[in-house]
C-alpha cells in the first residue's frame, strides 16, 4: 500500500513538472530566441551554430525554471488530491501527512540534486562555451563583412569603410573609420592599409591600421586635434556585433567551484574585494536549495482544500517565485554595493520562505487551521491592547 501510494503521488507530480519546465523555460527564452533567429536571417549565421548557442543558454534558465516548475507541480498534484477529497480519505485511513509527503520529499531531493549539478558544472560550462562560440561567429562574420566599397556598421558607434581588399592576403587599402564610442568626442581615422588581427588569448578582434592619421573633434570645448601614426589598433567589440548577443570577457559565472575559491583567496590576499566571486559562490548553493524551500511551501499550501486547482496552483507558484527572486535580486544589489554581506543576501530568501513553509507544514500536520489561528491571535492582541489602554487611562 505504501509503495503504491508513493508511486501514485510521484506520477501526479511528474507530468505537471515536465510541462512546467518546458513552459517556463520557453517564456524566459522568447527574447533570446528572437535574437538567435535574427542571427540566422539577417546575419547569415549557420543554423547549426545557432542551435549550439541555444543549447548553451539552456542551463542558465533551467537553474531558475526547475525550482519554479517543481513548486507548480507539487501545488497542482496535491491540490488535485485535496480537491477530490483523497487527502481526507488517506488521513482518515490512518496515513499521516509525513507519509503522504514522502514521495514529494523524494521528488524534491531529485530536483535539488539536478539543480545543484546545473549550478556547479553545467552552467559554467555553458557560459564559457557560449562566449567562445560567439567569439568564433563574430570573428568570421567580421572578416567576411568587411568588404570593399561598403559602409560596415555592424559594430556599435563604429562605421568602417574599405576602398579595396586583396583577396589573397586580406590586406585592406585606404581605410576610413568613423568612431563615436567616446561620449565627449568624435574621431575619424584615415589609413593607407589595415589588417584584421584576432587575439585568441583575449578572444577579441583588432583592426590594425598603418600609415594614417586620426582627426578628433571634442564636443566639450569644440577643439580639433590631428594625430599622425605609423601603426594604430582599433579594438572591435564583438559583443555588440549581433545586437548585444555576445558575452563579455571572463566573469565569475564561468568559474567552477575550485576556481572561485582560488580567485577569492587570491583577491583577499591582494587586498581586493571579492564580492562578485562570493556572490557567485553562494549562488551555486542557495538557488538549488530553493527546491527544498519551495517543496516545503508547496506541500503545505497544496493540501489545503480548494476547487480551482490549476488556476490556484499556477497563480501561487508565480507569486511565490516572483517574491522569492525579487527578494534575491534586491539582496544581490545591496551586496554589490557592499551594504549586505553576500552570504546574507543569497541565503536570507531561503531562510524567510523556508521558515514560512516549515510553519505551515507543521500546522497542517497538527491539523491546525492557520487562518483561524491568525484571526484568534489578532483578536487576542486587540483585546489585550484595549485592556492595557483602559488600565493606563482609568476614568
Amino acid at each position: 500500500m505504501s509503495r503504491r501510494l508513493d508511486r501514485y503521488i510521484f506520477r501526479e507530480i511528474l507530468a505537471p513538472f515536465v510541462l512546467g519546465v518546458a513552459a517556463f523555460t520557453f517564456i524566459l527564452l522568447i527574447a533570446r530566441i528572437l535574437k538567435l533567429v535574427e542571427l540566422v536571417i539577417n546575419r547569415g549565421v549557420p543554423v547549426l551554430d545557432t542551435m549550439k548557442l541555444f543549447s548553451y543558454l539552456l542551463p542558465f534558465f533551467l537553474e531558475v525554471t526547475v525550482p519554479t516548475a517543481m513548486l507548480l507541480a507539487i501545488l497542482m498534484a496535491l491540490g488535485r488530491l485535496s480537491a477530490d477529497s483523497e487527502i481526507i480519505a488517506l488521513r482518515a485511513s490512518g496515513i499521516s501527512l509525513p507519509q503522504i509527503a514522502r514521495p514529494v520529499a523524494v521528488f524534491v531531493l531529485l530536483t535539488w540534486g539536478l539543480t545543484t549539478m546545473l549550478s556547479l558544472y553545467v552552467r559554467p560550462w555553458g557560459q564559457s562555451a557560449m562566449r567562445r562560440t560567439m567569439y568564433e561567429i563574430a570573428k568570421h562574420r567580421a572578416t567576411a563583412g568587411l568588404t570593399s566599397d561598403v559602409f560596415n556598421d555592424d559594430f556599435e558607434k563604429l562605421v568602417i569603410y574599405v576602398d579595396d581588399i586583396d583577396p589573397a592576403t586580406n590586406l585592406m587599402r585606404r581605410v576610413v573609420i568613423a568612431d563615436s564610442r567616446s561620449p565627449g568626442s568624435r574621431s575619424t581615422l584615415f589609413a593607407q592599409e589595415g589588417t584584421l588581427v584576432p587575439n585568441e588569448g583575449a578572444q577579441m578582434l583588432v583592426l590594425r591600421l598603418r600609415k594614417g592619421s586620426m582627426h578628433t573633434f571634442s564636443r566639450t570645448d569644440e577643439s580639433y586635434h590631428k594625430t599622425a601614426f605609423a601603426e594604430y589598433d582599433v579594438r572591435l567589440d564583438l559583443s555588440t556585433m549581433h545586437g548585444g548577443a555576445g558575452q563579455r570577457d571572463h566573469d565569475a559565472s564561468e568559474l567552477t567551484l575550485t576556481d572561485l575559491r582560488q580567485t577569492i583567496a587570491a583577491k583577499t590576499a591582494a587586498g581586493e574585494n571579492p564580492a562578485e566571486e562570493l556572490l557567485e559562490l553562494h549562488r551555486k548553493f542557495s538557488i538549488p536549495f530553493a527546491c527544498v524551500v519551495f517543496g516545503l511551501l508547496g506541500t503545505a499550501l497544496g493540501i489545503q482544500p480548494v476547487r480551482a486547482v490549476r488556476s490556484r496552483g499556477f497563480a501561487l507558484s508565480l507569486a511565490a517565485t516572483f517574491c522569492y527572486y525579487l527578494f534575491l535580486t534586491g539582496g544581490e544589489t545591496l551586496a554589490k554595493s557592499d551594504v549586505v554581506y553576500p552570504a546574507i543576501a543569497l541565503w536570507l530568501p531561503n531562510v524567510v520562505f523556508g521558515s514560512a513553509g516549515l510553519y505551515l507544514f507543521i500546522s497542517n500536520a497538527r491539523e491546525w487551521n492557520v487562518a483561524e489561528s491568525i484571526a484568534r491571535l489578532w483578536h487576542q492582541t486587540r483585546a489585550r491592547t484595549a485592556r492595557d489602554a483602559a488600565a493606563f487611562n482609568p476614568r
